[in-house]
């Protein structure tokens, strides 16, 4: 094979196919093992580069995305970083729609890259860097405006299936055949839930002995089927105090796990100085899912997670805030 055959088409080419790697540093002295997928090393720093793509792709072969159309999506900064570097690759334009409430420099990000950006006001009484549920419903009322009075197709990440198959298909290969089969279980933050449920059926598929379990905001755990009492939470794009997900629709979870704002915090910085992974909030509460279930039923197992996005994405936030404790 010559190298002229090892280059990409375009940028969607270096969508997936991200590393595997064991946490055994903060693991140290704990009975079992924990290996993180890092997905925010894909073009757009998180694990939503590859639903984008499929979500796109799909609508391309069923003909619901017409060429030139104007696609447009809600988000957190995630799916909007990553819709807009498929769309520019593939000559769409996009609009994103997002909260204020979101950290400023995801909007930057997805201007940079050709987006339009769509800033929504909080509700009364939300605060800045914490996206409530009805904050969240105030964007998808303006996303659906402006995809029906442009004659937009609706990248709907809660509602389309490329989301859920693009880690069926992806994320949960690529990890099996890293690991060579080891992993006995798994888990990881719901956001739109895409990534649990393409994961977990895959991994059942494998062994239907391997355990997935849901990972929430602790008083937003509404998948588990609790109330809210802690809606401004700082994990961005999950935990929106919803009671039920179209990606979760029918997908069995194990059990599902609730981790503090102040573990999530912890976790990313350990990540962050012990391994050497930058990530965000959502990826160290993953870690501390994790280390729960090998301090408890699962010792002795082997975990998969997933690093979710980058901690480029946080930077205004106090995630690095180099005053506080470590």
């Amino acid at each position: 094979m010559g190298d002229g055959d090892q280059i990409a088409p375009s940028i969607v080419g270096a969508i997936g196919n991200t590393p595997l790697v064991e946490l055994s540093r903060v693991t140290a002295g704990i009975d079992g093992r924990v290996l993180m997928k890092l997905e925010y090393l894909n073009p757009g720093l998180s694990k939503k580069d590859r639903a984008a793509l499929r979500i796109i792709e799909e609508a391309e072969e069923s003909g619901a995305l017409k060429k030139g159309q104007t696609v447009v999506e809600l988000t957190s900064g995630n799916m909007g970083t990553g819709l807009a570097i498929v769309c520019a690759a593939k000559g769409y334009p996009f609009v994103a729609v997002m909260s204020k409430g979101n950290s400023p420099e995801r909007a930057r990000m997805m201007q940079a890259l050709g987006a339009e950006v769509i800033l929504v006001d909080q509700c009364a009484g939300s605060k800045k860097g914490y996206v409530s549920g009805d904050d969240l419903q105030l964007v998808d009322l303006e996303a659906k405006r402006l995809a029906r009075d442009r004659d937009a197709f609706r990248a709907d990440q809660f509602e389309h299936r490329g989301n859920r198959d693009a880690h069926y298909f992806g994320t949960a290969h690529e990890m099996w055949k890293q690991s060579g089969g080891l992993i006995t279980a798994f888990c990881d933050f719901a956001g739109s839930g895409g990534s649990f449920a393409g994961c977990s059926r895959f991994f059942k598929e494998k062994d239907a002995r391997i355990r997935c379990y849901v990972v929430e905001p602790e008083g937003a755990a509404a998948l588990a089927g609790e109330s809210i009492s802690k809606p401004d939470h700082p994990i961005q794009g999950g935990g929106y105090a919803m009671e039920s997900l179209s990606q979760m629709q029918g997908v069995a979870a194990d059990g599902y796990l609730r981790v503090s704002s102040e573990d999530a915090i912890r976790y990313a910085r350990q990540l962050a100085k012990e391994e050497g992974i930058f990530a965000g909030y959502s990826s160290g509460a993953n870690l501390a899912a994790a280390i729960q279930l090998l301090n408890g039923s699962l010792r002795g197992e082997t975990i998969a997670t997933i690093a979710c996005d980058s901690g480029l994405k946080y930077l205004s936030t106090d995630l690095w805030d180099q005053g506080s404790e470590n």
